[in-house]
């Protein structure tokens, strides 16, 4: 009976499984979905989850430095050695038992302020690192965008290669309807069998490739390769040339107040600036309340081997010899070999670096606003340069299948006529997805989401 329960049980463990697999597997993948999944398992990101723990912990101790420290101690010795009585002269080897007991407590009065000042520049430390983790969160979310837009570009030239293949497979069998009437040539029918084996080719090249964008969507994930890894695909005519008129300057000043890693270099310099007043506090003295007790008990041994005899009880010897004490003490530096006056000037050079570095990371972000913006630009103008160019090869192709289909031009020419229009197909594709891209990138300085509308096609 028991072994029945237990196949019972294993059997439903098995079929829940199974079933959370399948639902995993099912499951239609968002560019959210996958930006969430990618930075809940993301190694750089739990490392620096992990680094901001460490600066919580920081924070704490820094914290802990006003409250007094205290600490007890108990000791317990046994002393031998010969005692000679000087009535009888006679020596005994004569055993002692003593114990110590006890309690001190330590606080700090004044020190320069470096309480603080060291608890207010962890707390800055503790906030800049959480801006790195920002940091790090967003480059992870450009890089699943960008491999999300890659895997839907390949979706669709996989899906323009099958429409070429299906429209060239209909006129090769009208080609080869008029080889066996006699009306065009052998070459002119080999001809577009010749182009419909290369447009397979290709089609093989961008199943290929579309293979491979999935794989480095999944890898940047931190997912399981899966065959089945479906991502949804939303509605993006509503993000196609939106004519936009980005002014550098106003998405810069958007960005200085919402960008995580400029918050996290003007938290650095602020904590560099602390850190000067931090080694300044060493010119000035150190002063300290303590106060302790301490208590003891002592016995002794005729002999090594006799029996214990006692002097008084030990509680009574413990509560006779309590001894507390209470003192300031204060220590005042004079000389120190430079070390203060090092101190303070490193904190100042560390503090110009943090400055630097701040100018460095607002202009690195300025460059890549205005790139950003300039790219817009550019891209707009190329996509509509090329939906116009796609539409005339496209009007072109037309009549061109046209006469082809009547008989009226021959293989060679409507060939040609077709790989300008897959070319400008492509082009127009590429076109297309570089927009998308480059608007989602201009959004994301001004602080906008990089998720896409959610209606799907």
């Amino acid at each position: 009976m028991n072994s029945r329960f237990s196949t019972l049980i294993i059997s439903c463990f098995f079929c829940i499984s199974a079933g959370i697999n399948l639902n995993a597997q099912n499951k239609v993948w968002s560019v959210d979905d996958c930006i969430q999944f990618a930075l809940d398992k993301n190694i750089q990101v739990q490392k620096a989850l992990v680094s901001n723990s460490i600066y919580g912990e920081d924070l704490n101790l820094a914290k802990s430095a006003w409250y007094p420290s205290l600490s007890g101690s108990a000791r317990q010795n046994y002393t031998w050695n010969n005692i000679t009585n000087s009535t009888t002269g006679a020596t005994v080897f004569k055993g002692t038992n003593g114990i110590n007991i006890s309690a001190s407590s330590a606080m700090t009065v004044y020190n320069g302020s470096r309480i603080r000042n060291g608890v207010k520049q962890s707390e800055i430390n503790y906030e800049a690192d959480k801006y790195n983790t920002e940091v790090i969160k967003e480059t992870v979310s450009l890089n699943i965008l960008n491999a999300y837009l890659q895997v839907l570009y390949a979706e669709e030239q996989v899906k323009n290669d099958n429409d070429q293949i299906a429209s060239l497979a209909e006129q090769l069998n009208l080609a080869g309807e008029r080889l066996k009437l006699g009306v065009i040539a052998n070459s002119d029918y080999l001809q577009v069998k010749s182009q419909l084996a290369t447009e397979k080719q290709t089609l093989a090249t961008a199943q290929s490739q579309l293979a491979l964008n999935r794989i480095s969507l999944m890898q940047l994930m931190e997912f399981p390769i899966a065959n089945n890894f479906q991502i949804a695909h939303p509605n993006l005519d509503s993000l196609i040339n939106q004519k936009r008129t980005p002014d550098p300057v106003e998405v810069y000043q958007t960005a200085l107040g919402i960008k995580p890693e400029v918050k996290n270099a003007e938290l650095a310099k602020q904590s560099s600036q602390i850190g000067i007043d931090l080694a300044k506090a060493g010119h000035y003295p150190n002063i300290s309340l303590n106060g302790g007790v301490v208590t003891s008990y002592s016995g002794y041994q005729t002999s090594f081997s006799t029996s214990y005899k006692p002097g008084s009880s030990f509680g009574s010897q413990l509560s006779n010899n309590i001894s507390p004490a209470l003192g300031l003490s204060a220590s005042i530096p004079i000389y120190l070999n430079r070390q203060v006056r090092t101190n303070v000037a490193v904190a100042k050079y560390n503090l110009n670096n943090a400055e630097l570095n701040e100018l460095n990371t607002k202009d690195v972000l300025r460059k890549a606003i205005e790139q950003a913006c300039q790219d817009v630009t550019s891209s707009q103008i190329e996509y509509e340069s090329s939906v116009e160019a796609f539409n005339a090869v496209k009007e072109s192709y037309d009549v061109a299948s046209e006469k082809f289909n009547q008989g009226i031009m021959n293989s060679v020419d409507f060939l040609i006529q077709k790989t300008t229009f897959i070319t400008s197909e492509s082009t127009l594709l590429q076109a297309k997805y570089k927009l998308i891209f480059s608007y989602k990138i201009l959004d994301f300085y001004a602080g906008l989401p990089l998720s896409f509308n959610k209606n799907s096609k």
